[in-house]
């Protein structure tokens, strides 16, 4: 049987979750408002 306790101690995230996390923070992300001012100003 797992010993879910000890199993979280020993866990440890991988670097590349780091390094997503990372580029995703330096990435310029469009939300949904962007888009729609984007689509809008094209209508006109």
């Amino acid at each position: 049987m797992l010993n879910y306790e000890e199993e979280i101690k020993k866990f440890k995230p991988c670097l590349e979750v780091e390094d997503i996390e990372e580029a995703v923070y330096q990435e310029d992300l469009s939300d949904m408002t962007d888009l729609l001012r984007e689509v809008m100003d094209k209508k006109q």
